[in-house]
């Protein structure tokens, strides 16, 4: 089964865990970034990415390298703002609707500390799926390592084969 790893990262979090399941899982990376970058320092970041997952903003992306006919298997990776996905990640969605309604899908969000199992549950109604594959949370992954955090994403692979 061929697996794409598609992920915004704003801080590098979701970035590192995301590397680290694709390096396991054998997974194609794709990183998606927004054209207009979100500010990612002090209090505005907070308000300014909190507003935009809130109002469902759907940015306009860099153009990235997807064909989903390549994919059975989409993993979904994030930072979880205000208890919602981030924007680019809907924004993704919303340009690849058609191509990615037969595949199945995995999540992983990264937080400070919550709110990542409402965003979960948020993307799934998003992607109209009755359930993901498998979820992880995961806890400030690169800025705080641990066991914890290793053993969690060595679960959650193993819940991504088939």
């Amino acid at each position: 089964m061929k697996t794409a790893i598609v992920f915004y990262s704003m801080s590098g979090n979701t970035k590192y865990a995301a590397k680290k399941i694709a390096l396991k899982a054998g997974a194609d990376l794709i990183e998606i970034k927004p054209q207009k970058t979100y500010p990612d320092k002090g209090f505005r970041k907070f308000i300014w990415g909190g507003k935009s997952a809130f109002m469902g903003d759907t940015p306009k992306l860099l153009p990235y390298n997807f064909n989903a006919d390549k994919y059975d298997l989409i993993v979904f990776g994030y930072p979880v703002w205000a208890s919602n996905f981030t924007p680019p990640i809907k924004s993704f969605i919303k340009e690849n609707k058609e191509s990615i309604s037969d595949k199945a899908f995995a999540v992983f969000a990264c937080s400070m500390g919550g709110g990542a199992k409402k965003s979960i549950e948020k993307l799934k109604k998003y992607l109209q799926i009755k359930d993901f594959k498998a979820t992880l949370s995961l806890i400030d992954p690169k800025d705080k390592p641990s066991e914890e955090n290793e053993k969690k994403i060595d679960d959650f692979i193993s819940k991504l084969e088939f």
